[in-house]
């Protein structure tokens, strides 16, 4: 039971590490001291969708759910719980490229407009 928990808690850090991948720089906008934290999480989550890589959390997860006899599951963590809502059917590596320079992309533009609302507050002090 206790390495089935576990599992589950890795499940749990891995979609919150996505999502905040995918919005953190919402969160930038309002406390721009974050993108500390953001920036690697960014880099590291367009790099795996880029090189179609796996994350370490996907075999640590297969590994505590074989440890509590459960079964694990083959490919990465989006493909298996997220792949039908995320990616259509057949994603091929230059669909995977194209998403991975949309998230670059579109943090960029909120990252623009953080460094932006950042230069007006000190022109207007």
């Amino acid at each position: 039971m206790g390495w089935s928990i576990l599992a589950d808690g890795v499940l749990v850090l891995h979609g919150a590490f996505i999502a905040w991948v995918a919005l953190g720089a919402l969160a930038v906008l309002r406390w721009p001291w974050l993108a500390w934290l953001h920036l690697p999480a960014l880099v590291w989550g367009v790099w795996i969708e880029a090189t179609a890589g796996l994350c370490p959390l996907t075999p640590l997860e297969n590994w505590l759910r074989s440890r509590a006899g459960e079964v694990g599951y083959a490919g990465s963590f989006i493909d298996h719980h997220l792949g039908a809502l995320i990616y259509p059917q057949g994603l091929t590596p230059a669909a995977q490229w194209r998403i991975a320079v949309m998230l670059l992309a579109y943090n960029l533009a909120l990252y623009g407009l953080a460094a932006w609302r950042s230069r007006q507050r000190r022109r207007l002090r």
